[in-house]
Formats: C-alpha cells, sequence, structure tokens
C-alpha cells in the first residue's frame, strides 16, 4: 500500500467531546455555575428550553464512555475540563473532588492505553469570572492563567498534550458579539476586546503550562472559517472574503505567528474601538505559543460585497437581518451555501478542508492535529435496530480522504478526532442535533453504536480509508448498546 494511501503507526484516531455538552451533575461535586448554565436556563436562549443539567450523564458513566472507546480503537481522546468544577468561582479555593473527577478519567484512559489531550477551556466560563465582566476585562486574563497553572501542576504526570482555548473565536464573537451563545452579550467593541484578551491569555498561559511542564506539548484550536469570494472576478467580493478572513482566521493566526494584528483589521474596525485594550509586551507575549496547531473544521462560506443593511443567510438557507458577530463589515454578505447540507444548515465541502489545512500548514511551522470534524444528520433508527448513518461515515471518509492529499502534499498532520463521540448538548441547538458515532438516547441515556462507529473502528484497525462499500461487513445487528 503507498504510503500516501496510509496513516503512519503513530497517528492519532481519536474523538473529541466537550465537557457542559456531555458531563451533566451540574451541581455535584463541588462545581459551581457557569455562563452555560445560565445562559441555558434563560427561557429562549436555547431550541426548547434544553440545558446541559443532565447532558449525557458522562459525570457518573465515564468508566463505560472511557471503555466505548477502546471498543472502537481510540488511540486518542479529546476532551475538556470544565473550570467551575475545578475552580467553581474562577478564583480563590480550586476543588479536590474536581481534580478527583478527572484523575479518574485519567485512570480509565491510561488502563485502556488511550492517550488523552486536554483542552482547559471549552466555553464554560464560571459565572462568577462573567459577573465581574468575563472576556472583555483584562482581569479574566490573570484568572485563566492561574487556573491553567494550578491545572497544569494537578495533572502534569497524566498528559502531555494541553489545549489553552477551544475556538476563541466563538468565545469572543458568539459570546459578545451576535449574542447566539453564552453569555449573550451583543456589543462590537466588547467583542473584539474579548478576542484579544483570549490571543494574551493563551500566551501568559502557554508560558505558565511550560513552567510546570516543560514536556508539555501545548496548543490552541482554531475554528476554521473557508471564505470564497462570490464572484472571484470581482474585485469587491475578494475584499469582502479577505475581510472575513481578517476577522475570522488572521485575528487569531497574525498574533500567534507575527506578534501583530492584521493592519486591515485595525483599519476597517477604527470606528469601533480604539485597540487600547493592547497593551505593551501583549503581542510579543502571543508570539509563536504553539507546540502544535489544533484544527477545528466543518464547512465552507462563500461571500460578497453587499451595500446597505447587514443581511446574512441563516442556517435554514434563508436570508436574515440580525444583528452581525462580523464587526466593521457590514458590506459583507454571506450567501447561500453551496452542497449537500447538513441539518445544521451546514455544507459538506472536503476541498474547503484540504484548502484550509494547507493554508495553515503555510501559515504556521508546526505540526497540525484536526481537534474537530464531524456532522449532524438526522440519524433515524431502523426497525433493527440499526442507524445507517451513511451521510455520516461518507463525510468521514472523504474528509479524512482530503487529510491524505494534504498530508502527502507536505502538511504534517498527526491526528484527527471525530466529532463527536456520542450525541450530546449542541449549544444552542439543544438535542436537537446529532453529531455522535454514538446515539445517545435522551429518555434513557443509552447508547447505541451507529454505522459510522463501526466504519471508523475498521479505518483506525487498517490505517486507511475504509471503502465506503465495506460497511454490510463491519456492522453487527442489533448494534452494540450499553
Amino acid at each position: 500500500m503507498s504510503d500516501a494511501l496510509t496513516f503512519p503507526a503513530d497517528f492519532l484516531f481519536g474523538a473529541a467531546t466537550a465537557s457542559y455538552q456531555i458531563e451533566g451533575g451540574v451541581t455535584e461535586g463541588g462545581r459551581a455555575p457557569s455562563i452555560w448554565d445560565t445562559f441555558s436556563a434563560t427561557p429562549g436562549r436555547v431550541l426548547n428550553g434544553d440545558t446541559g443539567e443532565v447532558a449525557c450523564d458522562h459525570y457518573h458513566r465515564f468508566a463505560d464512555d472511557v471503555a466505548a472507546m477502546a471498543e472502537i480503537g481510540l488511540t486518542a481522546y479529546r476532551f475538556s475540563l470544565a473550570w467551575p468544577r475545578i475552580q467553581p468561582f474562577g478564583s480563590g479555593a480550586f476543588n479536590q473532588e474536581g481534580f478527583d473527577f478527572y484523575h479518574r478519567i485519567f485512570d480509565e484512559l491510561e488502563k485502556h492505553g488511550i492517550t488523552p489531550l486536554v483542552t482547559l477551556y471549552h466555553w464554560d466560563l464560571p459565572q462568577a469570572l462573567e459577573d465581574a465582566g468575563g472576556w472583555p476585562e483584562r482581569a479574566t486574563v490573570e484568572r485563566f492563567v492561574e487556573y491553567a497553572r494550578r491545572t497544569a501542576e494537578e495533572f502534569k504526570d497524566r498528559a502531555v498534550y494541553w489545549t489553552t482555548f477551544n475556538e476563541p473565536w466563538c468565545t469572543a464573537f458568539l459570546g459578545y458579539g451576535s449574542g447566539a451563545h453564552a453569555p449573550g452579550r451583543s456589543s462590537h467593541p466588547e467583542s473584539l476586546a474579548a478576542a484579544h484578551h483570549l490571543n494574551l491569555a493563551h500566551g501568559l498561559a502557554y508560558a505558565a503550562i511550560k513552567e510546570v511542564h516543560p514536556d508539555a506539548t501545548v496548543s490552541i484550536v482554531l475554528n476554521s472559517h473557508l471564505p470564497r469570494p462570490w464572484n472571484i472576478a470581482n474585485p469587491k467580493d475578494v475584499e469582502a472574503a479577505h475581510k472575513i478572513d481578517a476577522l475570522a482566521n488572521r485575528i487569531f493566526i497574525d498574533p500567534l505567528t507575527k506578534g501583530s494584528y492584521p493592519a486591515d483589521l485595525l483599519e476597517f474596525t477604527q470606528d469601533i474601538t480604539d485597540w487600547s485594550f493592547v497593551h505593551d509586551g501583549d503581542l510579543d507575549a502571543v508570539k509563536d505559543t504553539v507546540d502544535v496547531i489544533g484544527v477545528n473544521y466543518y464547512s465552507s462560506h462563500s461571500v460578497r460585497h453587499h451595500e446597505g443593511p447587514r443581511v446574512d443567510t441563516g442556517e435554514d438557507g434563508h436570508k436574515t437581518t440580525r444583528f452581525s458577530c462580523w464587526p466593521g463589515a457590514d458590506d459583507v454578505e454571506f450567501m447561500p451555501l453551496v452542497g449537500k447540507r447538513t441539518t445544521m444548515g451546514w455544507n459538506v465541502d472536503p476541498s474547503g478542508f484540504h484548502a484550509h489545512l494547507m493554508r495553515i500548514a503555510n501559515d504556521f511551522d508546526v505540526p497540525i492535529i484536526v481537534t474537530e470534524n464531524g456532522a449532524s444528520w438526522p440519524d433515524e433508527v431502523d426497525e433493527d435496530g440499526r442507524i445507517r448513518d451513511e451521510d455520516r461515515y461518507r463525510y468521514y471518509h472523504d474528509h479524512l480522504s482530503a487529510l491524505l492529499r494534504a498530508r502527502s502534499e507536505g502538511a504534517d498532520i498527526r491526528g484527527y478526532m471525530a466529532w463527536s463521540l456520542m450525541d450530546n448538548f449542541e449549544w444552542g441547538w439543544g438535542y436537537s442535533k446529532r453529531f455522535g458515532m454514538m446515539r445517545v438516547d435522551y429518555d434513557t441515556l443509552a447508547r447505541t453504536w451507529k454505522d459510522s462507529a463501526y466504519w471508523y473502528r475498521e479505518t483506525i484497525r487498517t490505517r486507511t480509508v475504509t471503502p465506503l462499500e465495506k460497511i454490510e461487513e463491519l456492522v453487527e445487528t442489533p448494534p452494540r448498546s450499553y
């Protein structure tokens, strides 16, 4: 078999989850409220009034969940620690019960030979810190660095791979810009301040983790926006795509690689903020603070120049006017997505995955781990108990093929974490969207393998992208359930 078609023996095949999406147990073990507890309990914020109060009950079922990972054959597991479980109020005392819970997860992973990839922050800020101003306030940076240092001290013998932030764009621009995510604030100046403070917190936490654990491999995870001009021949459409690239990608990439913010970003946001929250020395602290870069990718976007009121294309493909999460980009219109759509309304575009991997490989002179990639589909249960989620394993098939192509072209990609291990709380969409390789029955909390779990198991076993037509040889009927 050609090396170009085979994953190396040390390639990390895993799956990813996030604490608030799966744990539940929100009042147990000394945990205090996070911004997502508050947000999801606020009427009208989350579809159907869903909350993460129980979620997948991973807090009580983690041992069985890790055993299922081992059965699928995962060699790695990316998960996040809940800050309000470890340090309930974001400052002051740390909670040993919280540390002990995660020690038990590390024990199970070690028992099964699964490598942990630890994320310090996947959006669940302690509510007490939001009450004090949240990420637009510089003091939150200090609190995060303290949390990162103490957590690294606790788990330095348990994990080598550490991620500071998952998708800081979402925290800054959905949490403080559009208000679609917790804490639900809508302020362009605050969203830009939050973005800078997330960058600074990453850089300072990187140094703190390295002081405690010099051999740690430290990353940040960026969600990949791939804005393409609607009409490549129209200079204004090209400029629109470049503007979104500045707000979506370069606002984080440039400080990490160049120690500066893009000049065009500063120019087109000058009427929104004077950027005085950037202090002398901040960007020096951020530059070159990644040992590996995490890439989350789901879909691509097409944009064009637009004169007049801000218009976006909603998740259902209909144009809606709404508060923009893109400060300074009122002249940019997001166009209807091209291609097959997931139940999130996102398009399936493996070519965009390849293009973004190559862009990241060129921008960062460090290895890449794909930290999230997956899709939501209806996932109906058939009469024989099987969940024939062909759309999902076809998505994995096509995106892993694109990943191999990028590797063959020189991208140093060392791992792939499928999103997600199991169905879970999908933020503002509640439990209405299913991304998992295992179906969760939210009445009984039973987990059942979908066809994609069997497909992924075979891909891991053979270290090749399993042919789609092989699925009937792989699936058990009825499927595994626990």
